[in-house]
């Protein structure tokens, strides 16, 4: 997800889009002040700012972003917004670099993955899944696809498509319907 479009509600806490780009605050505990945190070109390099803001002000009690990357995070030199500030800066930037390689690493492979490669990949996926399962990990996380739950609930809410020849109340033969006493 790593797009700038703003098409959708992100699926991550204390960012927003403002004009294609993604920007990233945080409000002080116990206080109406926010500290401003950056503007950044993809929601994940926002986010990973606002993780490293949350821990350094709620510290444990943070509700994270990327909880898998809490030893990857700098530490801010105090509580001050200008080190939280560049502390957030420097954890965007990693993660810039990283999707950065990742992007790179995936443009090179992209055209060398054999059939026998692409089989391994989905069975590493599917024993992912019965992991995430087990563990408790976020399966929309893990396969990239945000809001997959709540697009699946609310298709469960539709009524099925019905044909177009179907009659709108009751049978037209006269019969009684299952539903119709």
């Amino acid at each position: 997800m790593a797009s700038s479009s703003c098409g959708k509600q992100t699926r991550y806490h204390g960012i927003r889009c403002r004009g294609g780009k993604w920007v990233s605050e945080i409000r002080e505990p116990r206080k109406t002040r926010r500290i401003w945190l950056g503007t950044y070109p993809t929601p994940e390099m926002a986010a990973s700012a606002y993780d490293v803001a949350a821990l350094a002000l709620k510290g444990g009690d943070a509700v994270l972003n990327f909880p898998s990357s809490i030893a990857l995070y700098p530490v801010p030199a105090s509580r001050s917004p200008e080190d939280i500030r560049s502390a957030a800066a420097a954890a965007a930037a990693a993660v810039s670099a990283g999707l950065q390689s990742n992007e790179e690493a995936n443009n090179s492979l992209e055209f060398k993955e054999s059939p026998k490669k692409q089989e391994d990949d989905m069975t590493t996926m599917m024993n992912s899944t019965s992991l995430a399962s087990s563990v408790g990990m976020d399966e929309e996380e893990l396969f990239g696809m945000p809001n997959l739950l709540a697009e699946m609930a609310e298709g469960m809410l539709l009524s099925p498509p019905r044909p177009p020849d179907y009659p709108e109340s009751g049978n037209s033969d006269g019969e009684s319907g299952l539903w119709s006493f």
